[in-house]
């Protein structure tokens, strides 16, 4: 792959980027200044054939439209959202991105969220560091976890996996999709109000797009309610982060786990005072091991495109 030249938007893994700068002609657009990003971009225009982005920074319609010579887009993500798919779509441009690999990681984070939120884990580790527990005695009793009826917004791969995990703590399932899933045994809703209407814990873990953003909005924590959870591994802007904040401060919604947030990583302070909230900097897939896998998915992919065999996970 040595003559494909590559544009990594930014820094996201230490070993992607040594095996792209081993294997292809690398640029890093980050260390162009913002100011002169537009004449970093026409200046090397030639020579990108590809471009390495992530849930932060993908490949924009100035981007494409900067690199007439762009042939595949891999994505070191799931998500495709930061990436314009029309615009490839109308240019012949390949999409690439990462599934599967972090499903389990994922996963995993939802469930902990959900029971260090119910359970006041964080809360209670600062309640034993601070000495609280020699001065003013036992902890408070929290909620537990176990045989919560767990309601999934987006029954996808992480979804499935989420509903999988939560069934071994006897939880009821229920979820809403576009569709209803054939082969599941879930009880399926055909709107976010309903699914919210009847589930204590509000998992969201569906794509990012036009109809899904602000889909978490005043209604839904509403029928929530004061006793509802909401946790969301999905994407910020899934979320009404001002009606949210709100909710949270008036009781109208009972507790909330976030991992993402609509303008990372800038969080609204007032988050940070609220003690009914668990907080985690994006790291759904933020393993070792996922990460690895990531990498070696965005390269294999590179490889796959060069040597003209088909791609390991398309998704144009």
């Amino acid at each position: 792959m040595e003559s494909l030249g590559v544009l990594l938007t930014l820094p996201m893994n230490p070993y992607l980027e040594a095996e792209l700068h081993r294997r292809c002609h690398l640029f890093r657009l980050w260390e162009s200044p913002p100011a002169r990003r537009k004449d970093f971009l026409r200046a090397n225009a030639p020579s990108i054939r590809a471009v390495v982005g992530n849930a932060a920074v993908g490949a924009d319609p100035e981007t494409i439209d900067a690199l007439p010579r762009l042939e595949i887009v891999a994505s070191y993500s799931v998500g495709l959202d930061k990436v314009d798919l029309a615009r490839c779509r109308e240019r012949g441009i390949r999409v690439t991105y990462t599934p599967d690999v972090l499903t389990d990681d994922a996963a995993d984070l939802a469930i902990g969220l959900s029971i260090a939120t119910l359970r006041r884990l964080c809360e209670a580790d600062r309640y034993v560091r601070a000495g609280s527990w020699k001065a003013k005695g036992d902890y408070k009793l929290t909620s537990r976890f176990s045989g919560k009826t767990v309601g999934i917004l987006g029954l996808g791969r992480i979804g499935l996996s989420v509903a999988k995990r939560a069934e071994a703590f006897g939880c009821p399932i229920c979820y809403h999709s576009r569709t209803k899933k054939p082969n599941v045994n879930y009880k399926y809703f055909p709107s976010v109000l309903e699914l919210a209407g009847n589930c204590d814990v509000l998992i969201v873990a569906c794509s990012l797009t036009e109809e899904t953003r602000h889909i978490i909005n005043h209604e839904v924590i509403k029928t929530l309610g004061p006793k509802g959870v909401l946790v969301n591994i999905g994407r910020g802007p899934h979320v009404d982060e001002p009606e949210l904040i709100s909710a949270l401060v008036e009781g109208r919604l009972g507790a909330a786990a976030l991992d993402v947030y609509e303008h990372e990583p800038d969080i609204p302070e007032e988050l940070f005072r609220l003690e009914n909230v668990v907080l985690t900097p994006h790291v759904g897939s933020a393993t070792w091991e996922t990460r690895k896998a990531m990498a070696d998915l965005v390269l294999g992919n590179l490889e796959a495109h060069v040597l003209n065999k088909p791609l390991l996970t398309p998704f144009l």
